[in-house]
């Protein structure tokens, strides 16, 4: 049999994480559970993961620190922040502290398991110092989860950098309208077919217009 996927679980409420944690064994993955930072960084020390669910708001260290600097130690595991956080100077911060999606609170244990499942199949592992060319003079770096132009820091929007991360783990194939709904939007959200059109506008702006080739009626895909 292959050997299970390790998760690790950063949740400060106790019945949350075990519920959580009861799901995703159910579901195939073995779970350690952490309940405060401090707990959790000694276990992030001790043991690999292949990925890491982290709560934000949790006592002692809080997860955007905690991922910071366990990517700084070169822990290149995918990471999803759960978090009632909302503003997007939140999310931003979750992003540059090298996250690779978030999750609000509450959140359906289905949708969950969907975006674990999405990461794994990804296989994007953070690498200290890496940058993946995207364009002509236009890098992205894994690590802090920015955009270069030009060697300049490109600012985008939350939603935006998950659209440039899932076209950069899917080069070449044709992303349907549908995945990339799944993708962006919180189950508790409702997809936009005209805000996607500005997310693929805004990166087109950056990264050139012929690197992101329209599918009329069905998708984008991303030429590598």
């Amino acid at each position: 049999m292959p050997a299970k996927n390790r998760l690790f679980l950063l949740e400060d409420d106790t019945n949350l994480a075990e519920t959580v944690g009861d799901f995703l064994e159910e579901e195939g993955f073995d779970v350690d559970i952490a309940y405060e930072g401090e707990e959790a960084e000694d276990m992030l020390y001790e043991k690999h993961y292949d990925l890491l669910l982290l709560d934000v708001n949790v006592p002692g260290k809080n997860g955007f620190s905690l991922l910071k600097e366990a990517r700084e130690r070169g822990v290149d595991s995918p990471a999803i922040f759960i978090t009632s956080l909302n503003s997007i100077e939140n999310l931003e911060e979750g992003y540059k502290s090298g996250a690779d999606d978030y999750i609000r609170k509450p959140f359906a244990l289905k949708e969950l398991l969907l975006r674990i499942s999405t990461l794994l199949k990804r296989n994007f592992t953070h690498k200290e110092g890496e940058r993946v060319k995207v364009a002509p003079r236009v890098e992205f770096d894994s690590v802090g989860s920015t955009l270069y132009k030009n060697g300049a820091p490109v600012m985008l929007q939350p939603k935006e950098m998950a659209l440039l991360k899932l076209f950069l783990s899917h080069q070449g194939e044709v992303l349907t309208h549908e995945t990339i709904y799944d993708h962006l939007w919180n189950f508790d959200e409702t997809p936009s077919e005209s805000a996607l059109r500005t997310y693929i506008k805004n990166l087109r702006k950056v990264i050139g217009k012929d690197k992101i080739v329209s599918i009329k009626r069905y998708g984008y895909k991303y030429l590598p």
